[in-house]
């Protein structure tokens, strides 16, 4: 089975390169790999794609042997496990704000005996069946060791249980949504106490507390300096909708040009 580059950077307490992908663009999957990152965080949670983009995007980063990490649009049971089976790495879990759901996660994404993930071994994972259908096979170990679920904090709930979350066996990070994070806590009411600097040391602390990895999303290389200097592994940076600031820069030039 595939080995995961991200989790080898989070256990030799490195930092993992990873990118934004929300669209479907075969070609930025190769830039990825070729440019040095890790992983390519895969929003299934606010992007449209059909199953068979999905499975597309998902054996191009295996074939250029990159992590995905997918923010899915469904916890379902079922569903989780078979973005495995089609290639996924590990997962980016939104909206997770109590031990409940994120004990739920590890039950669907885990095989026996950490949870109870459906076995099948024709996917992709297991080389359709190359790895997992021959004798003394070390598939399931190597699945459950090799995947990752990192669940997202983005509400009040959720950093006040950030530790609880974070000690419990087959989560492997927690990741702060400031933009969700920071509209819960500009919108609850007054006295709260809570702020995003607060929140941000809340989740490290619980994080360093029980080894598992924390992240968050960043604006600026200035923020991200400041995030590693406090312990993140993982501050995803770079994205498809990056093209943006390309296509202004392009356009720019072109304003330089007479007649263009």
């Amino acid at each position: 089975m595939r080995s995961s580059k991200m989790l080898k950077k989070f256990r030799s307490g490195g930092f993992a390169r990873v990118c934004a992908l929300g669209h479907y663009l075969p070609f930025y999957i190769r830039y990825a790999a070729h440019f040095g990152y890790d992983g390519i965080w895969f929003d299934l949670e606010h992007r449209a794609f059909d199953a068979r983009e999905v499975q597309s995007v998902l054996a191009m980063c295996r074939q250029h042997d990159i992590d995905c990490m997918v923010r899915p649009p469904t916890r379902g049971h079922t569903q989780l496990y078979r973005y495995l089976e089609d290639g996924a790495t590990g997962f980016l879990v939104p909206l997770v704000s109590d031990p409940q759901t994120a004990a739920d996660l590890v039950q669907s994404i885990k095989y026996p005996p950490l949870g109870n993930r459906g076995l099948d071994g024709a996917g992709m994972d297991a080389d359709f069946g190359i790895d997992a259908w021959i004798p003394n096979s070390t598939y399931i170990e190597d699945a459950n060791r090799e995947t990752f679920i990192i669940t997202q904090v983005e509400t009040l709930q959720a950093v006040a249980n950030a530790e609880e979350i974070a000690s419990i066996p087959g989560i492997d990070g927690l990741f702060i949504g400031p933009g969700d994070l920071g509209l819960r806590i500009a919108n609850s009411p007054a006295g709260h106490g809570m702020t995003l600097e607060k929140a941000i040391e809340t989740v490290a602390a619980a994080a360093a507390k029980h080894g598992k990895v924390w992240g968050i999303t960043a604006g600026s290389v200035e923020q991200i300096k400041r995030y590693r200097s406090l312990g993140a592994q993982i501050v995803p940076w770079g994205g498809d909708f990056a093209l943006r600031t390309v296509l202004q820069t392009c356009s720019q030039e072109l304003d330089q040009i007479p007649g263009a």
